[in-house]
């Protein structure tokens, strides 16, 4: 969430926009955005609308100049960007991206402050910690939970995770870009939860679409069928807390309502219906064999939490 008064002491919008032959920013104040797709466009945006001088590259240089009409510093180098700024932001395709900018530029890190918001993995953020600082920088990792139009509105937040210094010295920037959520000291964190997040929101998605494709097969209209659909979703979501609760205590026979088993029983009719329907069912066939496994496994009089036991029991890393 941009706040215009915690911002009100950075130099006015457009006080900042040639190309860069020497270092004439601020470091303390400065922020360099690397990276100008969509996202990262938007990023530069943020910033720019909250009064910040910022510097942008990208290895398309149009992307760069067409932010400059808008106040932004364009750097005509890599190199340049990062000398620009204390607060160096990154927001790329892939780490894999990430990996190659911290060979092109090394020890020029040495005293920044890297906030990487590329989409990556815990795993690829822990290493890319570890890269950082070995260059002598401070790195947070950050997923965006938001589309590019929602940045600097009160709908978008944006996690991090890394060293809780870094972030409070980074945080009035940050806020920038909507509301910061710090979720601890290990750098994978951000990511975790911004996977954990998608996953929740592809989840959901996966049953819409199952839904829409049955009624459209007998060509009932889908606006229409929302009626029905949104409440029920709405409905359903109050038993979220009680999986939560479930999961954190192990405790999944206490309250229940609708055991597996009877769950597992009744599941069949879906895919038995889809496939009438002439509606594929291979959205669904892997909850129907993660049901059945619960129910071998001695969990048919419990909740459906217990299938988060059998999700569990697959090799992972923990992050505690």
């Amino acid at each position: 969430m941009v706040s215009t008064e915690r911002n009100s002491r950075y130099l006015p919008r457009g006080q900042h926009n040639s190309t860069i032959e020497g270092v004439t920013t601020d470091k303390q104040e400065a922020v360099t955005l690397v990276g100008l797709g969509a996202m990262g466009s938007a990023l530069a945006r943020a910033f720019l609308q909250a009064g910040r001088p910022t510097t942008v590259w990208n290895r398309t240089r149009s992307k760069a100049d067409e932010l400059a009409t808008e106040g932004a510093t364009t750097a005509a180098t890599l190199h340049d960007a990062v000398d620009a700024s204390q607060l160096v932001v990154l927001c790329v395709v892939t780490n894999d991206v990430v990996h190659d900018l911290f060979d092109q530029v090394g020890d020029r890190l040495a005293g920044k402050t890297v906030v990487n918001l590329t989409n990556g993995s815990p795993n690829q953020a822990r290493d890319l910690a570890v890269r950082a600082t070995n260059h002598g920088a401070d790195y947070l990792d950050g997923g965006i939970m938001a589309i590019p139009p929602m940045i600097a509105t009160p709908e978008a937040f944006v996690l991090y995770s890394g060293p809780r210094d870094a972030f409070d010295r980074a945080e009035p920037a940050l806020a920038s870009l909507g509301t910061t959520r710090y979720v601890g000291e290990d750098t994978g964190l951000a990511a975790l939860y911004d996977l954990a997040l998608l996953s929740g929101m592809y989840g959901t998605f996966i049953g819409v679409l199952q839904a829409i494709a049955l009624v459209r097969s007998e060509g009932v209209h889908a606006t229409g069928f929302l009626e029905l659909l949104q409440p029920w979703l709405a409905a359903m979501s109050a038993t979220v807390p009680a999986f939560a609760t479930a999961a954190d205590t192990g405790d999944h026979r206490s309250d229940v309502a609708s055991p597996l088993g009877m769950q597992a029983a009744a599941f069949g009719n879906l895919v038995e219906a889809s496939r009438d329907q002439g509606v594929s069912a291979d959205l669904f066939m892997p909850l129907q064999a993660l049901m059945d496994k619960g129910v071998a496994a001695g969990y048919g009089d419990a909740n459906l939490s217990a299938l988060v036991e059998l999700l569990r029991a697959e090799p992972s890393r923990s992050v505690h």
